[in-house]
């Protein structure tokens, strides 16, 4: 789980994470079994607060397109204070005048850099209307002023070790998701409706312990080990 520093900017400060591991040698039959969607947690346990995403502050992409600019406009300045004050003006300013006077709009070099610059504004716009940060689940803000958010590797360790404490099963592997969680589990006994329904109240129970501000859907699949030689 993150924390900011600072509440009023919204900086966060990741911890470390265990990166989960499956185990076993698992191979793909037939036999399969799935969930529908869980209920979520009830609204008068979600808290008062509103808890949206964490907005990342995009401080290099930001600061390469200023730097640009500014070294650009400066320069420019300089050359056109000097031809005011009689000096020639420099010879890349007069290339670049003579190359756009001479090249036609239709110029592949022309059409190249007007791509180039469609391109990169493009950019810039989706990651100034995207807030990004997409490894952090944003929590429930149950005190005023406090935000919290949760790893998404982090959230899928403890719904895997929620599941492979279920009674039957071989492996678990868990994607955590914002909107769903996809879990795949391997059973080496038990009939798999049996391993599937305590799998999906063990880790409906873990998702809505998790206190995140908006639980993901959950999908289990849960199909039978291979039988080895």
């Amino acid at each position: 789980m993150t924390e900011p520093q600072n509440p009023e900017h919204g900086s966060t400060q990741r911890l470390p994470t265990v990166q989960p591991v499956e185990h076993g040698d698992v191979r793909e039959l037939d036999q399969s079994a799935s969930s529908a969607a869980y209920d979520p947690v009830p609204a008068k346990e979600r808290g008062e607060g509103g808890a949206g995403r964490f907005w990342s502050a995009r401080r290099i992409p930001a600061g390469i397109p200023a730097l640009v600019v500014l070294g650009g406009s400066g320069l420019l300045l300089y050359d056109v204070a000097a031809v005011r004050a009689g000096r020639p003006a420099m010879q890349w300013r007069r290339s670049l005048a003579d190359e756009l006077a001479r090249r036609p709009l239709n110029d592949v070099w022309v059409l190249t850099g007007a791509a180039v610059a469609a391109a990169i504004g493009l950019w810039l716009i989706v990651l100034a209307l995207t807030p990004g940060l997409r490894d952090l689940l944003p929590m429930r803000r149950d005190r005023p002023g406090v935000r919290a958010a949760l790893d998404r590797t982090a959230a899928a360790t403890v719904l895997r070790d929620r599941a492979v404490e279920v009674s039957g099963v071989q492996s678990v592997r868990v994607r955590m998701g914002r909107r769903k969680v996809g879990v795949r589990a391997v059973s080496h006994f038990r009939e798999l409706d049996d391993v599937r329904a305590d799998l999906d109240t063990a880790l409906s129970r873990g998702i809505g312990e998790l206190g995140l501000s908006g639980p993901p859907s959950l999908s289990v699949h849960v199909r039978r080990a291979a039988r080895k030689g």
